[in-house]
Formats: structure tokens, sequence, C-alpha cells
């Protein structure tokens, strides 16, 4: 999904969908540190549709909160299409919701090695019905660490977007 689109008017196209399909929303963030959420629940009403939000920055967190397993994290890093799965599926667990999102990634400025650079960020979106679906993109470091977030926040809307309406497209 393009960065420039508009997350407020995204925001309001996912809760939208998710509204009209009857479904519930839960996140799990850590590079993004609440943006999604915060993207949805800036929108009056959204509490009919948004359950709850997981900042989960460190290991522990992550952990702790969403029961992602530390030898996952241990074998592969925070920031992989594993642990990103693991947050998805464990926010669904953890939550009323029906559908979710996890974000998890290196924003800069520093933080990056050459195996996971700044901009490297991996997406998962879970839904009850067991579907998964994962994402990884590599942002540019000179959007610098705001717009490396900003960039993460609309994919993981979009992702939401295509759980909550497949075939919707924001445009």
């Amino acid at each position: 999904m393009p960065a420039s689109r508009s997350i407020p008017a995204l925001a309001r196209t996912v809760l939208a969908e998710a509204r009209r399909n009857g479904l519930t929303i839960a996140t799990a963030e850590s590079c993004t540190g609440g943006m999604v959420a915060a993207a949805l629940t800036d929108i009056a009403g959204s509490s009919d549709v948004f359950d709850r939000g997981f900042v989960t920055y460190s290991n522990a967190a992550k952990e702790a909160m969403l029961g992602v397993h530390p030898d996952i994290i241990d074998e592969v890093g925070a920031v992989s299409a594993e642990v990103a799965s693991a947050m998805a599926v464990g926010v669904l667990r953890v939550s009323l919701a029906d559908i979710s999102v996890a974000i998890t990634g290196v924003a800069g400025p520093g933080g990056g090695s050459a195996a996971k650079p700044v901009g490297l960020v991996h997406f998962a979106a879970a839904a009850r019905d067991g579907r998964v679906n994962r994402v990884e993109r590599r942002y540019d470091p000179a959007l610098g660490r705001k717009g490396i977030r900003r960039a993460a926040t609309i994919e993981a809307l979009g992702l939401l977007l295509a759980l909550a309406a497949p075939g919707v497209q924001f445009a």
C-alpha cells in the first residue's frame, strides 16, 4: 500500500468494512508503538469494532502478553515473519477480536544489521478461521524513523482491510 495514502481515511475504511461484516479488531505492535491502534481509535465510534491493542516493544512483552515462544525469538530474532505471525495469532488468543494485525521491525535510525537493516518490517494479519497473511517490507532508511513507522502503519491498516473486506481496495 503506497505511503501516500491518508491514515485517517484508511482507518475509517477499515472500521466501516469491519463493522459492515460484523468483525472486531485487535493489534499487536512493536516498531509502530501503537500507531495502528491510535489511527483506529482516533475515529469516533471505533469502540464497536476495535477490541484492544498491545504494544509489545520488548521480547519479554511479546512472550508475556502474546505468548510468543522464546525459542522462536532465539532462533530467528524478534524482527521476523515467524514472530510477526506468532504475535498476530497470539493477540487473537488473548482477545475477543475476529481479526488482528501484528508489526515488528527496525525503524531506525540505529538497531539495524546486514541481515536485518533499518527499514525491514514484518507484518502478519490473522483471522479466527486460521488465515494468516504475512508480508515483508524493506522501506528506504532515508524515510527516517517517522516515515518508516508511518509507512508501516499504512501497510498494517491495508492488511486489516484485506481481512475485513476481501476484494475492497482503498483508493
